[in-house]
């Protein structure tokens, strides 16, 4: 049996031995640190084809997840809109009954998804919402249209309306005493 070449021992200038492996071990040592401590030529170019689609399945799941956020965010700002456009109408029509000391009412056409304040043009609301109106049957002017009316002194006949989009459900309410007009979100 031949006995193991221990390299070669050199001093370094404080003193210190330092071994050097030779023939046989040098190698090994060699393979060993490449191998450990350098990545091979086929690894250091880029990324497996596992790893890239599941980055892109991972960017198609947040984007999917964004994409349904943003569409139900857009669905609530357009009822919102809507009903602060009609509560802005209602409160127009009272401050009209009151200023010309006359009474004036906002119709509504629930079958056209349309209303309009005295005096303004006709609005109408996209054709995937829907109004629901319930007012006094005196009000009622057909069976799909009918008017909240305003009295001079801010009273009124009084009414509900509920705007609807999907999911999405706004009520503006208008009290029949005071002729005070509000709108409350109504959670699904």
């Amino acid at each position: 049996m031949k006995p193991r070449d221990p390299g070669r021992v050199t001093r370094d200038s404080a003193g210190r031995a330092d071994m050097h492996p030779s023939g046989a071990a040098a190698a090994s040592n060699a393979v060993f640190a490449r191998s450990r401590f350098r990545p091979s030529a086929a690894r250091a170019g880029g990324f497996t084809l596992i790893e890239l689609v599941a980055v892109v399945i991972l960017i198609g799941i947040a984007l999917s997840v964004a994409a349904f956020s943003f569409t139900r965010s857009l669905d609530s700002a357009k009822v919102q809109a809507a009903t602060r456009d009609l509560v802005a109408a209602l409160r127009y029509t009272r401050g009209q009954a009151i200023v010309t000391g006359k009474q004036a009412a906002l119709d509504l056409d629930i079958q056209s998804n349309t209303y309009q304040a005295p005096r303004k043009p006709v609005v109408k609301l996209p054709e995937d919402m829907q109004m629901v109106l319930l007012t006094a049957q005196s009000e009622q002017t057909s069976q799909t249209s009918g008017r909240i009316r305003f009295f001079p002194d801010g009273a009124s006949t009084g009414g509900h309306v509920a705007v609807r989009m999907g999911e999405r459900e706004w009520h503006v309410n208008v009290s029949w005493l005071t002729g005070r007009v509000s709108r409350e979100e109504v959670k699904p």
